[in-house]
């Protein structure tokens, strides 16, 4: 049976608050396995205002009803209103996901410091922010992270190699095809496994040619009628399909156990692969159709001479 990882990115308070657990109650009903990834620190979402001039950004906002998912409070937090600790208030709803026996990670410290910065900093930036990430994660669940998915899937060496130095089994930091060892530009391995989400995410697509939440479904469902063999990673988000879009994210599920798949976490799925037979890709930036600005990208296979 071929598996589909579901990776869930918790951006906000908001979305680890109310989404979270109708995400666990979902996930229990339909016997689905899931990956969790937290942000740890400050919901700073308010910040995000600075990608109005990112190309792409305000078409984007105007498709996917963002005051409407994300609400008005939180899109003022680091801003107008102060940044609530998500990690602090939220300790123990993050420990009941792991109770309910869903696999935990790293989202992020600070999201939108990440998402906007990480791709122009500097090594000990990018450490430091990892490492708080990484000790208030071992601080609420009294064991260090296993796993890392990138905000924004925005990335740079730096945070590739230190994953590496967290002793991570590994990473789903961006996008791509199928599992891969990212490696550098004289292809020495650099970090950890990488599960790279590989199909689109419902934000980058409602909106496009008549497509809206009671519809959209089917197109994904289209791209995943013919099972890989290496499976699919799909990433969703607490602040969309765990609140206006749950019913969506409803008929996926229930259309891919249609279509034979096995719901997993991402470690469920990376304790499957054979690490050494991995195809070897250094990572692009890129773009991806319905998402503005550039991300971390799957690279084509290197040869090994």
């Amino acid at each position: 049976m071929t598996k589909l990882a579901l990776k869930v990115d918790v951006d906000t308070w908001r979305g680890t608050r109310d989404g979270v657990p109708r995400l666990v109650e979902l996930f229990a009903r339909h016997q689905a396995g899931a990956t969790f990834l937290f942000s740890l620190g400050p919901d700073h979402t308010g910040r995000a205002i600075r990608r109005v001039f990112r190309r792409g950004f305000l078409q984007k906002v105007s498709r996917t009803s963002v005051v409407e998912h994300y609400g008005i409070r939180t899109l003022l937090y680091g801003t107008l209103l102060p940044g609530p600790d998500i990690g602090r208030r939220e300790a123990v709803l993050m420990r009941g996901v792991r109770d309910a026996g869903f696999e935990v990670g790293i989202h992020t410290w600070d999201h939108i410091r990440w998402q906007d910065f990480v791709a122009g900093k500097d090594a000990a930036w990018t450490e430091r922010e990892m490492n708080k990430a990484a000790q208030r994660f071992e601080q609420i669940f009294g064991q260090p992270p296993r796993t890392h998915g990138a905000a924004g899937w925005q990335m740079n060496t730096a945070a590739y190699a230190h994953e590496a130095t967290l002793q991570l089994d590994y990473a789903s930091d961006g996008r791509g095809r199928c599992p891969f060892q990212p490696v550098d530009a004289e292809g020495r391995v650099l970090g950890v496994p990488q599960l790279p989400t590989t199909l689109p995410t419902l934000d980058e697509l409602i909106g496009l040619d008549g497509l809206t939440a009671d519809n959209v479904h089917q197109v994904i469902l289209d791209q995943t009628s013919t099972p890989p063999q290496t499976g699919h990673v799909y990433t969703l988000h607490a602040e969309l399909e765990g609140l206006r879009l749950l019913d969506t994210l409803d008929r996926l599920l229930s259309g891919w156990k249609q279509q034979g798949y096995q719901l997993v976490s991402c470690a469920e799925m990376f304790a499957g692969l054979d690490v050494g037979q991995l195809p070897r890709c250094q990572v692009e930036m890129g773009e991806i159709p319905g998402r503005s600005g550039t991300l971390a990208l799957q690279g084509p296979a290197v040869v090994s001479s």
